[in-house]
């Protein structure tokens, strides 16, 4: 991906702060299932970037848990926030999907807009029902629902803890 890489040259040298690196996409899951911890930030072609990002998700618990976004950092254009695991049609109206990374998204968001109040709570609320361990999600091995997994965190939310 010749082109790819002196795209991504000529944009990071607008940016002579950041320490980048390169490495062929094999190396990159080698060394996230050995070393999550050593990255920040990822800049991948949509193909090699949806088998990091899946990856990724398995790292961290699962498909439902992990949330992505393509982020303008200038804020000149749209950002695009969203789930990693995308609409996932199939579970549609089963009342089975972890809505986790989709709420996760909307944090995202938030926090990238600036509501940086609104993006912690949400995160507080997520962290707090996920360690309660009390609501697990059929991918969690649990049995409950999208909807009572969604209803837990709005009500962790508006109760403020």
């Amino acid at each position: 991906m010749v082109f790819w890489d002196k795209i991504f040259d000529q944009v990071s040298a607008g940016y002579p702060d950041v320490t980048t690196d390169t490495a062929l996409v094999d190396a990159i899951t080698m060394w996230f299932v050995k070393n999550p911890e050593h990255f920040d930030v990822i800049v991948a072609s949509n193909l090699f970037g949806d088998i990091i990002t899946d990856l990724g998700a398995m790292l961290q618990g699962g498909m439902g848990f992990a949330a992505g976004a393509n982020l303008n950092p200038e804020k000149q254009f749209p950002s695009m926030f969203e789930p990693i695991h995308g609409s996932a049609p199939k579970y549609a109206g089963k009342g089975i999907a972890n809505p986790v990374a989709t709420i996760e998204s909307v944090r995202m968001m938030l926090e990238h807009l600036g509501e940086l109040h609104a993006a912690q709570a949400i995160e507080k609320a997520i962290a707090q029902v996920l360690s309660g361990g009390e609501i697990k999600t059929k991918d969690m091995g649990g049995t409950h629902s999208t909807e009572q997994m969604g209803e837990a965190i709005l009500g962790t939310l508006m109760a403020g803890n």
